[in-house]
This record gives C-alpha cells, sequence and structure tokens, in this order.
C-alpha cells in the first residue's frame, strides 16, 4: 500500500517537471542571495517529511484493523 502511494507521488512529481517555468525566477534569486531559500527548503522538507509519516501511521493503523477484523 505504501509502495502505490509512494510510486504515485513520485509520478506525479516527475510529471510536472517539463511544465515547470524555464525562465529565472527573481524572488528565488533575492532569497538566494539573502539565505533565506534554505528556510524555505527546509519548511517545504519538514512538512513532506511529516507527511509521509502521517500516511506510514495510517497504513499501519488500517492494516492493523483490517487482520483484526478477519479474523
Amino acid at each position: 500500500m505504501v509502495k502505490k502511494i509512494v510510486f504515485s507521488f513520485l509520478f506525479a512529481c516527475l510529471a510536472f517537471i517539463p511544465a515547470m517555468a524555464q525562465e529565472k525566477v527573481e524572488m528565488a534569486d533575492v532569497m538566494r542571495s539573502n539565505g533565506k531559500i534554505y528556510v524555505v527548503v527546509a519548511v517545504c522538507l519538514t512538512i513532506l517529511l511529516g507527511l509521509f509519516a502521517y500516511m506510514f501511521y495510517i497504513d499501519r493503523k488500517i492494516s492493523k484493523i483490517e487482520k483484526h477484523k478477519s479474523h
């Protein structure tokens, strides 16, 4: 179950790569020069890790309920 979710997420991420803009973004350059881009990246990674941990927790909980219900 988790493999399907991770594969779907990766496929969705890879599907949008060609749609990204090819021109430079001024806001990103300003944030990079101020060093704030690392804060943005850290917050995004924290949110993503939290979502993956929550999905893993829910998957384990559902699997336990399914196993208990089948007996």
